[in-house]
């Protein structure tokens, strides 16, 4: 429902049969408010399109000096992934120097996202928010958009939702670039495991990926590409599913270092040569990538400056109402011993 601007805590008390100090209290998350009375007052102000403040805000100087950072699953799992907290370091230091606190959501589940932002946003704990993730069908891009609340987003938003703040790198030509040097070294049956498929840097790559194939004049084999999490365990499975293959890739393009890791590991199990018999190339240049028993070719995307960037636009959104700004952070191969030979 689009937003009535002139709505007010009391027509959301009057349809929800409560009073307007009940409204209050449950936009201030009020522990004493009942889980039933909460659930009925929230369903009725995103009918009625009621979200305090967040107009005013966006218009408005930095009121609470905090910023919100919305992690993409599950707290624990995300900190194994070095990606997140070298990006997180980079938030941390473009909040510092623009004078902000960073307040991270909690998630429990997939799919908590949206809901850490609307109590963010009800409580006024925030004055803007950074998406760490974008998807393909994004509901928090959607919402905040709709709401005109100030975010910064890392990562391409998927649909043409114009005026979004956010910061990226080019992964369709990185990952096109990556594919051609595999191609360039004589590999020509290439792998890839791509990792999550609802995300659109997954799509960029993949896209990237079949372009370099089609101009090298190399069909496209959907059974080489794999679509998982981004974690050791994607990399163990698939790894051991490309071993079984009656034909194995001479490549392989993983679109994350930990889940590179994991294929590694499965591969040198079975005394496969790399690169002699599979050549392997990754993302994120992690340490991992660095100091594994292989140490392989992976594209930095640099991550701390994804992160810095991502403060510095939300920060100009917040107080000076700028929009549509996107920066595209550089992004580097560095080769290793998992593609040139030893």
């Amino acid at each position: 429902m689009k937003k009535d601007r002139n709505i007010t805590a009391t027509d959301v008390a009057k349809k929800a049969g409560v009073s307007t100090s009940t409204v209050s209290r449950v936009i201030s998350d009020n522990p004493r408010i009942s889980k039933k009375t909460k659930e009925k007052v929230l369903k009725v102000m995103d009918e009625m399109g009621y979200y305090p403040n967040a107009i005013a805000r966006s218009l408005a100087k930095k009121q609470t000096g905090n910023i919100g950072v919305i992690m993409p699953a599950r707290s624990e799992d995300v900190f194994l992934n070095p990606f997140f907290p070298e990006a997180l370091r980079g938030i941390l230091k473009g909040a510092s120097s623009n004078n902000y606190d960073i307040l991270l959501s909690t998630n429990t589940e997939k799919g908590d996202e949206l809901e850490n932002i609307k109590s963010f946003i009800r409580a006024s704990k925030v004055d803007g928010i950074i998406l760490m993730t974008s998807k393909l069908d994004d509901e928090s891009i959607k919402y905040l958009s709709t709401i005109e609340f100030p975010f910064s987003l890392i990562g391409s938003p998927y649909e043409s939702i114009k005026n979004i703040n956010y910061v990226d790198n080019d992964n369709y030509m990185a990952a096109y670039e990556l594919t051609k040097y595999l191609i360039k070294t004589g590999k020509k049956l290439i792998a890839m495991i791509a990792g999550d498929d609802s995300l659109v840097v997954t799509r960029q790559r993949i896209d990237g990926y079949k372009k370099a194939l089609e101009d090298s004049n190399i069909n496209f084999n959907e059974d080489l590409l794999f679509l998982g999490s981004f974690n050791e365990e994607t990399g163990y499975k698939y790894g051991k599913n490309i071993i079984e293959m009656e034909s194995m890739p001479d490549g392989l393009i993983v679109t994350d270092d930990l889940v590179t890791f994991g294929a590694i590991q499965v591969l040198e199990s079975y005394n496969i040569n790399i690169p002699k018999d599979i050549a392997v190339a990754s993302f994120n240049n992690s340490i991992i990538s660095r100091h594994s028993a292989i140490p392989f070719t992976s594209v930095d995307i640099n991550a701390y400056e994804l992160g810095l960037e991502s403060v510095n636009i939300l920060a100009k959104s917040i107080e000076e109402g700028t929009k549509g700004m996107k920066i595209t952070i550089p992004y580097k191969i560095y080769k290793r011993e998992s593609t040139e030979s030893r």
